[in-house]
């Protein structure tokens, strides 16, 4: 009791959840599906305007899929874009105009690579774009965030707590200039570790963008500091500058500068990156279709660490068929010779990532999809060369999914998703079956329920998950909550003994005053000895 009541505490004073600051867009999903109109919903909406638009996940690509035209504090009502087609239960991103990287409302990694691809638009929003070309109109927004994340047990492991707070802002033409300005920066630190703090700042402080940018007129932008850049975010951030030129539907873009830091995300002079794409867009009476070719050399030290070619087309000007694909080629390798130690160059070309997928929407109610992956560890010679010879001849990851999507009537989806990966060192293939059934709004109850199953096979083991989950609106347009058990069955094959799990989630979300927002989430996992729990909440102030 003594750990739990100053969390109660803390939770009380007005932490929320609406989003974390995982360097992600917001996620939501798809409730069901009209003629004319498509609803999502998120745990909030407090950042989403009208007239925004929404994003579905193509590969490693978000692709502009729906525009918002009313919202509620956890509903979006909006209209497809042309050459896209959405069902019900799909997934739906949210990236605000506010930040190039937003939340996602799970807990964020302790990992360096806290971002995604974004959609390739310039190096500002499309809508600010339109302004700037009319007439060059300030518009400043951004959000503040305090978080929470508590974790308690019964185990050895103990409990732990840490705090997170963001600050975000995005200030489009300054002054009405052609001067804008972006930052998403943020700080967490956990309770008795404090002194990785002190030892070194970088180890709670992650700044993920900040910088400025001019626009000299509607086709040159100049941007100086750190951000992805849409068109080629596979190579992650640049600290640095990045030109880009616009002419018709063919945008040219350089970039120079270097990398963060691969150990704790701060400036790094030492890693060198330069390189440039060319990108051709346009949409047509019948879809929409953009390729886009870039070439980067990334050092270390002086030394060439990496040097690839990155390509990715999206095509949708077939009727109701969706096509995207990427793939990067890599021109730098050096060969291990084991016998003595040396390694040789070989700036052959070798194909070290390939992503296909395909979607069809065969009627207005039923959508097929199948997607291949063939992904090899990516090798930065420079950086990893104290053990490059452990990770030279790692086999390539292959993988191939299957979905399917059916909304029989307007309130009731059902679909799965099958997949099957592989690679040549593994024990056994991989494969997973997942499949639901959704029902939106029941009748007396104004609930959506969503009843789920979730098989699994890997090298390790066998698993079967089953899962239930209910949400509503409380109040509408004030309070929204949410209830799931989940049922999980896992056997390995080291153990005859099976570990079962009764997993439960509950969470609340409070939309207190137009941009403030308090959420708190819930989890419960419950063995047969032990007891893992976890407290999320967080305030969202935005402005």
């Amino acid at each position: 009791m003594r750990h739990l009541l100053p969390v109660i505490l803390l939770m009380l004073a007005g932490l929320s959840l609406q989003g974390q600051t995982q360097a992600e867009p917001l996620e939501g999903i798809v409730t069901y599906v009209t003629n004319q109109n498509v609803y999502a919903r998120f745990t909030s909406t407090t950042l989403i305007d009208i007239g925004d638009t929404l994003f579905v996940r193509q590969g490693d690509q978000l692709i502009p899929a729906l525009k918002v035209w009313e919202h509620s504090s956890i509903s979006c009502a909006c209209t497809p874009l042309s050459g896209i087609v959405v069902n019900a239960h799909d997934k739906v991103y949210f990236k605000p105009k506010l930040l190039t990287q937003a939340a996602m409302l799970v807990e964020p990694r302790d990992t360096l690579q806290q971002t995604v691809p974004l959609p390739a638009k310039s190096l500002t929003d499309t809508t600010t774009n339109t302004k700037i070309e009319k007439k060059n109109v300030q518009d400043v927004r951004g959000f503040l965030t305090v978080a929470s994340y508590t974790n308690f047990s019964n185990t050895s492991g103990g409990n732990s707590q840490k705090m997170q707070y963001t600050f975000s802002l995005n200030a489009q033409n300054i002054g009405n200039s052609k001067l804008s300005a972006e930052s998403y920066i943020s700080f967490y630190h956990r309770d008795k570790e404090w002194s990785e703090i002190q030892h070194n700042v970088f180890n709670g402080l992650k700044i993920y963008n900040l910088n400025v940018s001019y626009r000299f007129s509607k086709h040159v932008n100049v941007l100086f500091g750190r951000k992805i850049n849409p068109y080629i975010s596979n190579m992650g951030a640049v600290d640095g500058l990045q030109f880009e030129m616009k002419y018709n539907n063919i945008t040219i873009g350089l970039l120079g500068g270097t990398r963060p830091d691969y150990r704790d995300y701060s400036f790094n002079a030492n890693l060198l990156q330069f390189g440039g794409f060319i990108a051709h867009e346009k949409k047509t009476k019948n879809g929409y279709f953009q390729t886009t070719v870039a070439l980067i050399e990334q050092r270390n030290s002086g030394k060439t660490d990496r040097r690839f070619a990155y390509l990715q087309h999206t095509n949708s000007i077939v009727r109701n068929l969706t096509f995207f694909g990427s793939l990067e080629v890599d021109f730098y390798r050096l060969a291990f010779n084991s016998q003595d130690s040396t390694l040789k160059q070989d700036n052959a070309p070798k194909l070290s990532n390939l992503y296909l997928s395909l979607r069809y929407r065969a009627t207005r109610k039923l959508s097929f999809s199948l997607s291949y992956s063939s992904r090899q560890n990516v090798v930065y010679y420079e950086t990893y060369k104290s053990f490059i010879d452990k990770i030279l001849d790692t086999q390539t990851l292959q993988g191939y999914s299957f979905q399917v999507n059916y909304r029989p009537f307007t309130k009731l989806s059902l679909g799965a998703t099958a997949a099957y990966r592989f690679q040549k060192n593994d024990p056994r293939d991989s494969k997973n079956l997942y499949v639901y059934l959704t029902y939106s709004q029941v009748p007396a109850l104004g609930i959506s329920a969503t009843l789920s199953t979730t098989l699994l096979q890997t090298g390790y083991l066998n698993g079967n998950i089953y899962s239930f989950g209910i949400d509503r609106d409380l109040v509408k347009g004030k309070l929204f909550a949410g209830l799931t058990y989940r049922y999980v069955d896992y056997r390995f094959n080291f153990s005859e003994q099976p570990v079962t799990q009764s997993i439960g989630e509950a969470n609340l979300t409070w939309r207190v005053y137009k941009r403030i927002s308090f959420s708190v989430y819930y989890e419960g996992t419950f063995e047969k000895v032990n007891q893992f729990n976890r407290i999320y909440g967080q305030l969202n102030w935005g402005f």
